[in-house]
């Protein structure tokens, strides 16, 4: 579905980034680095669109010759996976990139190790973790309505969530299952403060709207073949895929929701020193810049995606839902989104 040119800008971000990192170690990050290098590689499992983490990927092994392996899967999929391995005792990844609800989960599990970056000192105190055990918020990604711009005219597009309860858009609408994509249980959760006395009618007529996926990822890749006219999904597809010609635009909804991402450590990393220092590279403001210029929205005071009207958002950080609450969230709500 890609072609070259989407790649491309990203293989250009990444060789620009490289440049601005060759900068002389001190002797701490040295050692690090020396410890690094003999362990051989990284192991990293995140739900990062592929494409985007090359960007990191291509800085950190350009910098330190250090292969990094990524394994990427829907958060669901990330943190399964990770418990999967923790549990049997044999944890195979040193480092974990997810969304904040899947991460906090994985935390009370005991799956991630302590680490405080040095980087870390240039976040805000309100974004560390107390127990230092997940990085600080390095960016939050944007829910809304994506639609198929050949499909929808800008006039006749959704205006407001309300819209999508139009009788015309039954059946057109796409989403992730809340009962097993964490991300979209947590943004339907917080949508309840912003809807006050309508959230239980929306959800509940919403729920006979639309058509259900496992993950953000298939929603716009469905709506860009035009199987269907609108989806709910990341605000950031817009660019990623219309860099390659796809036919997208978003709703600006006021707010837009968001969910914050976290990077940690395992426990057990099989190569502690190389996980360290790719927090290191992949907290860093180069690497944020890097990570804006690809699509994303990172947490750093003026500096946005190459997203029309980005600059103008206004975006909420959503509340994540422990696992007793996700739990709750889906037999009180997720169950009217169960097929009938």
């Amino acid at each position: 579905m890609r072609g070259l040119t989407y790649r491309a800008a990203l293989a250009g971000i990444a060789g620009v980034m490289l440049l601005a990192l060759a900068v002389p170690a001190a002797q701490g990050q040295a050692d690090l680095i020396g410890a690094a290098k003999r362990e051989g590689r990284v192991v990293v499992y995140g739900s990062m669109e592929s494409d985007v983490f090359a960007v990191i990927q291509k800085i950190f092994e350009g910098q330190y010759g250090i292969p990094v392996d990524y394994f990427r899967a829907s958060s669901n999929g990330v943190m399964d996976r990770v418990l999967t391995e923790s549990r049997a005792g044999k944890p195979l990844y040193d480092a974990v990139l997810t969304n904040r609800s899947p991460m906090m989960i994985l935390k009370t599990q005991g799956v991630f190790g302590r680490y405080v970056s040095p980087s870390y000192g240039s976040y805000p105190s309100a974004t560390r973790d107390p127990d230092d055990v997940l990085s600080p918020s390095y960016r939050q990604v944007v829910v809304s309505i994506l639609y198929n711009t050949r499909l929808v005219k800008a006039e006749d597009a959704p205006k407001s969530l309300a819209d999508l309860l139009d009788p015309k858009w039954k059946g057109k609408i796409v989403m992730p299952d809340p009962n097993v994509h964490t991300t979209t249980a947590v943004w339907l959760a917080n949508l309840e403060p912003v809807m006050g006395a309508q959230y239980r009618p929306f959800v509940e007529r919403l729920a006979g709207q639309v058509t259900l996926v496992e993950s953000f990822l298939p929603v716009v890749q469905k709506v860009i073949v035009g199987e269907f006219p609108l989806g709910i999904t990341y605000v950031k597809y817009v660019y990623i895929f219309g860099s390659e010609g796809a036919p997208l635009d978003y709703v600006r909804l006021s707010p837009l929701l968001a969910e914050a991402h976290h990077v940690a450590l395992s426990a057990k990393a099989p190569h502690p020193n190389a996980a360290r220092l790719f927090v290191d590279v992949f907290t860093s403001r180069l690497g944020l810049l890097a990570l804006a210029k690809a699509g994303e929205f990172v947490l750093v005071p003026g500096v946005y995606p190459p997203i029309k009207d980005a600059e103008k958002l206004r975006i909420v950080l959503m509340d994540d839902l422990s696992e007793q609450e996700l739990k709750q969230f889906r037999d009180q709500v997720g169950t009217l989104f169960l097929k009938r």
